[in-house]
């Protein structure tokens, strides 16, 4: 009989575990959704005029462009900053590059498993809408998608029209995060 209690112990343990995880690995999505949302808010804030309106009073990242894509049904704000805290809430843009759609490239990377998620499905022709405060949308059309070496790969910036990279890890199903290969998404303005 003790044996059958240490066995039916075990797996209540071992499902306790399992939910655990499930939750926390649920919780990463049902954030990165919520923050969307706030960050809508935040959003409408910024096209108001408010300069580097936070979407909660902690925080240290805030809306600098509107993403759209429509053929994959993608509506995401982009915020100012690529560090890991900014990436759990939405896309971020390196602060090095170009403003979305302004001319030379601007680079905005997202995580691949949430936001990012629908870059495996994006392919050549498809339109990206790029919303700066106070701006009409820059359209621009997706030219190619790689796969490069994090470690080698060097972004040319061009002055003649706005281009834009998304940028995320890979493969999209890793088991593991990070590593070298990240998939790359260039899209280009036609006014070059």
């Amino acid at each position: 009989m003790t044996r059958r209690r240490a066995l039916i112990g075990l797996a209540i343990l071992l499902a306790v575990v399992g939910l655990g995880e499930l939750g926390r690995g649920a919780w990463i999505h049902v954030k990165a959704r919520l923050a969307q949302h706030l960050l809508q808010r935040a959003w409408a804030r910024t096209v108001r005029g408010v300069d580097r309106a936070r979407p909660w009073p902690w925080a240290d990242t805030w809306p600098v462009a509107r993403l759209r894509v429509p053929a994959h049904g993608v509506d995401l704000i982009v915020l100012s900053g690529v560090s890991g805290r900014t990436l759990a809430f939405g896309p971020g843009h390196a602060p090095d590059s170009a403003a979305p759609g302004t001319p030379g490239t601007a680079i905005v990377t997202g995580h691949r498993d949430t936001h990012f998620r629908f870059l495996e499905r994006v392919k050549p022709g498809d339109e990206v809408l790029v919303e700066l405060p106070g701006g009409r949308p820059t359209r621009l059309t997706v030219e190619a998608t790689s796969v490069v070496d994090s470690r080698t790969a060097v972004i040319r910036s061009e002055d003649r029209a706005a281009g834009l990279i998304l940028m995320t890890c890979y493969p999209f199903d890793a088991v593991v995060p990070g590593g070298p290969l990240r998939y790359v998404v260039t899209a280009r303005s036609g006014g070059g």
